[in-house]
């Protein structure tokens, strides 16, 4: 598992290139310039693990693109020491995004065998999220709950109610909205009923998938 002066120098250019495209928030840019993407890419992708695309990794799902991972992370305004459920922990590059940023990180995986790689990964690296299971994200974390944030890394055609519940009063909901191709939405839970929304453009994600039993 290396890490060289060229994998720093591309990510740099990364984070140049996310600042240039709207990323303002410094934070999230020098967590950017930290995390060796190219250790969470199956290696044959590692000369393009420094660009800004998403690809495939285990269990069909992918590694967002790294714009999308600094837009999410940047939608959330994390703060050190928030507590933060992520759905959707994937590759594990958004966790450790989350991580790095400070945040306590509670984080769901459907795919056994990501959740595997990814619970044995982020260690290695010296990652530690508060909480990582295995699970239907759909359903959030009920017993952690309340959150300060929850981000959701999957498009799903509409919120899940469930998670609505679990958002702290003042809380910022980041979630993928659509079929097809997602929008991507902020709720900011005003009060025991009430959310504030906001959207912001168009995405790209693999489906949040729902266990039906």
């Amino acid at each position: 598992m290396k890490d060289t002066n060229k994998h720093q120098g591309l990510r740099n250019q990364l984070a140049k290139l996310l600042e240039e495209k709207g990323i303002t928030d410094k934070n999230v840019l020098e967590a950017i310039k930290k995390i060796p993407r190219h250790l969470f890419l199956n290696s044959s992708f590692e000369d393009f693990a420094y660009q800004d695309k998403a690809f495939p990794i285990a269990a069909g799902q992918t590694i967002s693109q790294p714009y999308t991972v600094a837009y999410q992370s940047q939608l959330l305004e994390v703060k050190k020491d928030q507590k933060i459920l992520e759905i959707g922990t994937g590759s594990g590059y958004q966790t450790a995004v989350l991580c790095l940023l400070g945040a306590k990180v509670y984080s769901v995986e459907r795919q056994n065998e990501l959740f595997k790689t990814t619970s044995l990964l982020l260690p290695k690296l010296g990652i530690r999220p508060k909480h990582l299971s295995f699970g239907d994200g759909y359903k959030g974390l009920p017993n952690h709950a309340p959150f300060d944030s929850i981000i959701v890394t999957a498009g799903a055609p509409t919120i899940p109610q469930p998670l609505m519940a679990q958002l702290k009063i003042g809380g910022r909901l980041v979630i993928p909205v659509g079929d097809k191709e997602q929008v991507m939405t902020l709720l900011i839970r005003k009060n025991e009923t009430q959310f504030e929304k906001h959207e912001f453009g168009d995405f790209k994600f693999v489906p949040l998938l729902e266990n039906k039993n």
